[in-house]
């Protein structure tokens, strides 16, 4: 199977659906190979709690992860050290202000136990043009003038799949992200799903949740484009 996104698989854009297989036969984190990037096809993946994940040699992979690591509003934690750093405005945040140049931090910045990005061109131009649609969304971190960090993802009525983040200078993707985040919660955002528990996310409020009881609560909170 070739690398990327299969050049003959039909294009769907946003107002089209596609079935990926039923949670009942899910056996893995990964759920299904091939396909494409486009709008249809990505957001028909989040509204079913699945998402692109793969390596540049590898055709696109889709995966929902057991288990998947969310953040509801009351669970939220600013560190003392972190609300210092707001306090010194040390950072300006703004919103969908330069979604490309965040997602190209995202892709640019070295992450350790990976041999290398898993945000290609095909996944950058794909999300800058759901972006472009009104879906995918970014905050970003400025200081000084020059973009600092930042982080993106996908908002899907009550849900906001978080994608990934950056930082250039220390604490710039967190106050990216946590300013996000409140700002998010505060216009009814009933939570973020952070897809994979790191030590980081769990840091910021995160916790584990079983993959089946994940799926029952995005049904509850994404809107159908339907």
């Amino acid at each position: 199977m070739r690398s990327g996104p299969d050049p003959d698989f039909p294009y769907l854009d946003a107002s089209l659906h596609f079935q990926f297989p039923h949670q009942d036969k899910w056996n893995d984190d990964i759920i299904s190979i091939g396909g494409n990037l486009s709008p249809g096809m990505l957001l028909s993946a989040y509204e079913q709690g699945i998402f692109p994940w793969y390596s540049q040699e590898d055709p696109v992979i889709w995966q929902s992860p057991d288990p998947r690591c969310v953040i509801f509003p009351d669970k939220l934690h600013i560190s003392s050290s972190m609300k210092k750093i707001f306090n010194s405005n040390i950072f300006t945040i703004t919103y969908d202000t330069n979604f490309e140049g965040v997602i190209r931090g995202c892709a640019e910045t070295f992450r350790p136990n990976q041999g290398g990005t898993w945000i290609t061109e095909d996944i950058i131009n794909a999300y800058c043009e759901l972006h472009r649609l009104g879906w995918a969304h970014s905050a970003e971190a400025w200081c000084d003038g020059e973009l600092a960090g930042g982080c993106y993802g996908i908002l899907l009525g009550r849900v906001f799949c978080g994608e990934s983040m950056f930082a250039k200078k220390p604490n710039a993707s967190k106050a990216a992200f946590l300013s996000f985040a409140k700002l998010l919660f505060d216009h009814t955002v009933a939570f973020i799903d952070c897809q994979v528990p790191t030590a980081h996310l769990l840091s910021l409020g995160g916790e584990e949740m079983a993959r089946d009881d994940f799926l029952e609560l995005l049904k509850v909170y994404r809107v159908s484009r339907f």
